[in-house]
């Protein structure tokens, strides 16, 4: 099956979105299908209040520019309340235990969590002592809200994932960990080209071949050159995320992988540039290539409003 073809349901199994391990080819192109035809009614102006009433907490252990402001404009535009809570508003996990945080706002009418943090186990503790859905906004572990915005990006520009190779350049952290099983998971190629010593999480590595649909290639490599041959969408991310120390040693070891004119010129003639964001210009990914015809950069972003719209909308609404 390909995503082209694939009839939406209305529903997923999932109560929460804490890791793309957790869902299935179905679920990933039934909220793919959502963020499209929700993007299709903001364009169109049309009516789609249909979370008219909920409260989304939005709990901010990590700032972020891309993340508030989508998930804030997101919850009002389909009829709800964004609450902002930063680390320094709440006792999460410092005079209170997450498990009591979760129950106490449920109680209080909260409909949904999203949370922006470090540690993926606080996530997986607010899911278990609570009944209200929880979104990973993003943890050291995985980034799915943002795969979900990268692969409706891929899907606008070339109209199937069939036949096409994501490659991402940089360490196995959080974003090489969603983009495997997100790619996989809906039969794309996917690459991963890390250091030797900075490899993404085998069991990740495992779980997105084992889960790669309509024989998905899923591929971890230190070779530049193997990598970048016939990609379609070539990634990267900053080398040193936010709080993270400059390590010299790191630095060199992931220099060779910037992303730039003559790396895009090694990819596919249709190749196309993604990056999370923020970058570091000049480090990561240089500015002739952020600012290139083959960046997508700004789509990119927008897309995180109307995917994380289709999150909130399939785990939020009332069955």
């Amino acid at each position: 099956m390909k995503f082209e073809d694939y009839k939406p349901t209305g529903k997923i199994s999932n109560k929460h979105m804490l890791t793309l391990m957790d869902y299935s080819t179905e679920e990933i192109f039934e909220l793919l299908a959502c963020a499209v035809e929700l993007k299709r009614k903001q364009y169109a102006r049309e009516k789609h209040d249909y979370l008219a009433g909920k409260t989304l907490a939005m709990i901010f252990e990590k700032s972020s520019t891309r993340t508030r402001i989508s998930f804030e404009q997101g919850i009002r535009q389909l009829g709800g309340y964004p609450m902002f809570l930063s680390s320094r508003d709440i006792q999460l996990g410092r005079g209170e235990p997450i498990r009591d945080t979760v129950r106490v706002m449920e109680r209080m009418n909260i409909d949904g969590i999203m949370i922006r943090t470090y540690k993926q186990t606080d996530l997986e503790e607010l899911a278990r002592y609570g009944h209200i859905p929880v979104i990973n906004g993003l943890t050291d572990d995985f980034h799915p809200c943002q795969v979900l915005a990268d692969l409706l990006t891929v899907y606008e520009e070339f109209g199937t994932f069939e036949g096409k190779k994501l490659v991402f350049f940089g360490e196995g952290f959080n974003m090489a960990n969603s983009l495997m099983l997100g790619c996989a998971k809906v039969g794309m190629d996917v690459c991963i080209c890390a250091p030797e010593g900075f490899a993404p999480r085998a069991d990740v590595v495992e779980e997105a071949r084992k889960s790669a649909h309509n024989g998905a290639k899923v591929v971890v490599t230190s070779d530049i050159e193997e990598a970048i041959a016939g990609a379609n969408a070539v990634y990267t991310d900053v080398f040193f995320s936010m709080g993270q120390d400059k390590d010299p040693a790191k630095e060199a070891a992931l220099m060779p992988m910037q992303v730039n004119a003559a790396m895009m010129k090694k990819a596919a003639t249709d190749a196309i540039f993604l990056h999370c964001l923020p970058a570091h210009r000049g480090e990561e990914v240089t500015d002739e290539v952020m600012e290139g015809a083959q960046s997508r950069i700004f789509p990119e972003a927008e897309n995180r409003l109307h995917a994380q719209k289709a999150v909130m909308y399939m785990l939020m609404k009332d069955n």
